[in-house]
């Protein structure tokens, strides 16, 4: 099973992910952050299984059973017993039909548009370390993207995670962008006079040559959240602010001169937590001219975001020290820790088998 000189000389075998995954896979993410913060994928992994949308795909590693049967990361882990990721094969994993086969890792695939792909959700079962179950996962998902046409594949890594980060560059990805979420208190109430006017009907194409001006739009390199799939990011266009103007989700800020800052409502979610339910406003992007209009642009968000009875707001700006100084500048908190964007190429020609 190892070579002499320790490694592994097993391959893991990626196939498709099935809803019987979901408990082995919940399995080895139950604890992925420890007691920083919960991992969604035991959440979300069986819709993403279930799913039969043909602009997804979700992948699953697997290894014989022995492979990880007597790893020290299950006897260490309390919510862990040998065995609890065992599913029975059908011949496309590392087992043959009705045999046992270990599900060790698990990654998405997204469309976002017909040139951008996302890659998300990627983990490894501490168990089979050293197998090369991260590479093989995102091999695989870079491979789909590629066949259906996409010519860059980003994901997100917290900064924090230095091992994830590490993967990413290993495999392909190169540094992108970064960002922070700056968190305005949702707020209804009158606010003093400034030189700035909150705009009543936003025009689309002035914040489209805004952004296409602004040093947001430069250090993000045109990135903001994905209208459609959470936690995601794609490049702006015009026709997306045209339909956020459209639905009463643009805002915008302006003086006697000339827009000054604007930012995009994406989405309202609700999550409970111990039973109580917060909603959350996201804005996938906020940019503006200078401290004083920013102070205005996040007066707006606020209203906005009380407007649609949200408990708390998220607001993507670029991690910049102008940009988070100008947001605190304006007594406006923001997240503790920024979080990554990288991307790979895919306009070579080839597969990832060199990986």
């Amino acid at each position: 099973m190892t070579s002499s000189e320790g490694e592994s000389t097993l391959t893991p075998v990626v196939r498709e992910a099935r809803s019987a995954d979901a408990d082995a896979v919940a399995a080895f993410t139950r604890d992925t952050w420890g007691e920083r913060q919960e991992d969604y994928i035991p959440r979300v992994f069986p819709e993403w299984a279930a799913s039969d949308d043909p602009d997804s795909a979700t992948f699953v590693a697997t290894l014989p059973p022995d492979a990880v049967a007597e790893s020290d990361a299950i006897e260490a882990s309390d919510d862990r017993e040998s065995g609890d990721t065992l599913v029975e094969g059908d011949g496309s994993g590392a087992a043959a039909p009705d045999e046992p086969e270990a599900v060790v890792g698990c990654i998405q695939g997204v469309l976002l548009s017909e040139w951008e792909a996302w890659g998300q959700g990627i983990r490894v079962d501490p168990a089979a370390r050293g197998f090369g179950v991260g590479t093989a996962l995102s091999a695989a998902t870079l491979d789909w993207a590629r066949e259906r046409g996409a010519r860059v594949c980003r994901n997100m890594v917290f900064s924090w995670n230095v091992m994830g980060l590490g993967q990413s560059r290993t495999v392909g990805f190169e540094p992108a962008t970064e960002f922070r979420f700056a968190e305005p208190v949702p707020d209804a109430s009158d606010v003093d006079a400034t030189d700035f006017d909150a705009l009543d009907d936003p025009d689309p194409n002035a914040a489209w040559a805004f952004w296409n001006e602004s040093d947001a739009r430069d250090h993000l390199r045109g990135l903001t959240l994905d209208p459609d799939e959470s936690w995601a990011c794609s490049a702006l266009t015009r026709e997306r602010l045209a339909t956020a103007a459209a639905e009463d989700r643009l805002l915008a800020v302006a003086d006697a001169d000339a827009l000054a800052g604007f930012a995009v409502r994406t989405r309202v979610t609700e999550r409970e937590t111990d039973g109580e339910t917060t909603r959350t406003a996201t804005y996938g992007v906020a940019a503006w001219r200078d401290v004083e209009a920013a102070g205005t642009l996040y007066r707006a968000i606020a209203a906005d975001a009380a407007a649609v009875d949200a408990d708390a707001t998220r607001v993507l700006i670029p991690e910049t020290v102008e940009h988070v100084s100008d947001t605190g500048a304006n007594r406006v908190p923001v997240a503790a820790e920024p979080d990554f964007v990288l991307a790979a190429d895919l306009t070579g020609s080839g597969t990832t088998d060199d990986l």
